[in-house]
């Protein structure tokens, strides 16, 4: 079983693959400290993106959007803001994909659910679909020229 940081690790470096295969210019931080793993330089937009882990649990791709820590008082929970991201990019171990989702859609919240498959009662209003976050789907149109 991986830890928390293999998890987040393989994550990034799935991510980077992807993105990279897609002509994405991603960048690493040198110093720690930041927010965000990764810029993508989207031409002429570069974004700073925070790299997770994605679980499939049932029909629902499962995304933390928070970050956790240890602290003298116990665990230390904080979620993203456009302030510190402009992006989540998930990668899903299960589908073998990733997936990007603009601040935008997760700023304050502290999970984000994807959903793969339909609802058993057919409910669309208010459902985040993966397919609507497809990382391929979400980037090529970002891309300038």
């Amino acid at each position: 079983m991986l830890t928390t940081d293999q998890k987040g690790a393989a994550a990034e470096l799935a991510i980077a693959h992807s993105a990279a295969a897609l002509r994405v210019g991603v960048f690493k931080p040198l110093t720690d400290g930041e927010r965000y793993d990764l810029i993508f330089n989207l031409h002429p937009r570069l974004v700073r993106v925070q790299c997770k882990w994605a679980r499939a649990v049932g029909d629902v791709l499962i995304i933390r959007c928070r970050s956790c820590r240890r602290t003298r008082g116990g665990m230390l929970h904080r979620r993203y803001t456009p302030a510190e991201i402009d992006a989540i990019a998930a990668y899903s171990p299960d589908l073998r994909k990733c997936f990007y989702v603009p601040i935008e859609t997760v700023a304050g919240r502290a999970d984000l659910q994807l959903r793969l498959t339909p609802t058993r009662n057919n409910q669309r209003v208010g459902i985040n679909w993966a397919d609507d976050f497809d990382f391929e789907a979400r980037l090529v149109p970002l891309l300038g020229p």
